[in-house]
């Protein structure tokens, strides 16, 4: 019995190595987002000193035959068999994953807090400034299901006590669980009008208005950050585009290349990250022009992700909306490319770039 064990053993560890080394190399990880170690050339040089054996280690973990079909397995494993509450840090509650931030990191705020207070004192004195908080989705789904969040009341206290010359929009009440997709951190923009409608009340301008866009669907499956991360079997998302004749009619100035684009960028449907669609991604500056506004007012938001599929439905009466994101500019840098002159402030920034803020400039 022990012999045939043992000749399988062998038989199916030969076909899985021969699989990996004979079929071709995929070059990324849809479900993982990330390029995939390729297969290492061999040489004498590289033999003996000993880097391919480690390139060839990494090749073929990378590689290895129905490599996510065993991360899921071993993921519900962990989760349906060991009892783990998450896996990679990231828990499903009623076929929705979410990531377990916790504790507050109260230093991390008050850094954050610290790059708004220097914007303000170096350019928006004379404006009129506004923030909003984007709650996780672990506001919403934490306690239900049982799993640690970090202390939102407290963030909260916080963040107004460091921004005593902004007027807070308080977007929790506009928001539930299900308006962010199942399968990533981000909010669903064609569930938005109400988070949309409440900054506009704060801003003191036109409201948008359900009939008033095509609600259209992205013709392609979008698996978001968690659905890898966590390697749980997942339905994808459906990405939608909230769409009309004013929007089409914008323009979107990107000044890092010099180019003029527009609101919804499909040539992103080909990114790995297809919620890049929405005002191309990860920007530093942007301005969207906007010919049909109602009045002639500005505004300007500094933000986060969040802030690429929310801006266009904020664009009714402002001619021009700017948008700025410290990750990749340094705000001392600002004064180069924007005129502050009283336009309307908006910093919107979510719970989880204000609790991991390093990445601000």
């Amino acid at each position: 019995m022990k012999k045939h064990q043992t000749i399988f053993v062998l038989v199916l560890w030969g076909t899985l190595a021969l699989w990996a080394w004979v079929v071709p190399s995929r070059q990324i990880s849809e479900a993982e987002r990330r390029p995939l170690a390729q297969k290492p050339a061999f040489s004498v040089q590289t033999l003996l000193s000993g880097k391919f054996r480690e390139d060839f280690e990494s090749y073929s973990l990378d590689q290895f035959p129905l490599r996510q079909s065993f991360r899921s397995v071993k993921s519900l494993f962990h989760t349906g068999v060991l009892g783990q509450k998450d896996n990679n840090g990231i828990y499903l509650t009623n076929g929705t994953a979410v990531k377990q931030e916790y504790p507050l990191n109260r230093d991390s705020v008050n850094h954050a807090l610290g790059r708004f207070q220097w914007i303000y004192d170096q350019y928006l004195q004379e404006d009129r400034c506004f923030y909003a908080i984007v709650p996780d989705k672990g506001y919403y789904l934490a306690e239900e299901s049982g799993h640690l969040a970090m202390d939102y009341d407290a963030l909260y206290v916080q963040v107004a006590a460091g921004l005593p010359w902004a007027e807070e929009i308080d977007l929790r009440p506009a928001l539930t669980g299900q308006d962010y997709y199942r399968t990533d951190t981000h909010w669903r923009q064609e569930a938005l009008i109400p988070a949309a409608t409440a900054l506009c009340k704060g801003l003191g301008v036109t409201a948008p208005k359900a009939e008033d866009y095509r609600r259209t669907p992205v013709d392609r499956p979008f698996y978001g950050v968690y659905y890898g991360q966590a390697a749980l079997p997942m339905e994808p998302d459906t990405l939608y585009l909230m769409e009309n004749d004013t929007l089409s009619q914008c323009t979107v100035f990107d000044y890092e290349t010099g180019k003029t684009g527009s609101v919804y960028d499909m040539t992103k449907l080909d990114s790995r990250d297809l919620y890049d669609v929405y005002l191309s991604g990860a920007k530093a500056l942007l301005t969207i022009e906007n010919p049909n506004a109602g009045t002639e007012r500005e505004l300007v938001i500094f933000r986060d992700s969040f802030g690429s599929s929310i801006a266009p439905l904020l664009l009714t009466d402002y001619a021009k909306v700017t948008l700025v994101d410290i990750r990749y500019v340094q705000p001392e840098l600002l004064e180069q490319y924007l005129d502050f002159h009283g336009q309307d402030v908006l910093f919107l920034y979510s719970t989880l770039v204000l609790s991991s803020s390093a990445a601000l400039k």
